[in-house]
């Protein structure tokens, strides 16, 4: 009996410690995910989670963080995920509406059913490859068209 009284009483305490916790949890955490406000690449319906994730590896593919492209509230010390304050975010915008096309007529890539197009083809990652700013690389300039001289190398000069 004493033990079952003992069982009771600690049920209890970690149940009043657990609410207690619960309600000193910040607000936010409590209501959910954001609201998506100001979506102009994305279809207006995406899933939090699924923006966020590819949020992850746009961040991975240049090796940036979210304040590369998204400015800070001076106000409340917060990111502001809706302001179009810094050009790095219509550069972004600019940058996945091209692979998209690029996606699309050189791959057939096909879009979900959220209306995203699905991974094949290109991407940040493509050129990018961890860099925000990937090194513009030129070819050596050729003269001629290339390759050993007719007759293959070493031939004697054609006429003698």
């Amino acid at each position: 009996m004493h033990f079952k009284n003992q069982l009771i009483v600690t049920a209890g305490l970690l149940t009043v410690i657990a609410l207690s916790v619960a309600a000193t949890l910040p607000q936010q955490q409590q209501q959910g995910p954001p609201k998506l406000v100001n979506l102009k690449v994305f279809p207006k319906n995406i899933p939090y989670r699924v923006l966020d994730h590819e949020m992850d590896v746009w961040c991975a593919s240049l090796g940036v963080r979210c304040n590369f492209c998204h400015a800070r509230n001076d106000q409340t010390g917060k990111m502001d995920f809706a302001s179009d304050a810094k050009p790095e975010k219509t550069m972004a915008r600019h940058m996945y509406l091209m692979t998209a096309k690029i996606n699309k007529k050189f791959f057939e890539a096909k879009k979900d059913t959220l209306g995203m197009v699905m991974n094949t083809g290109v991407n940040c990652n493509t050129c990018h490859r961890g860099e925000s700013h990937p090194e513009i690389k030129v070819p050596e300039e050729h003269h001629g068209p290339g390759g050993p001289p007719p007759g293959g190398a070493g031939a004697p000069p054609s006429g003698k």
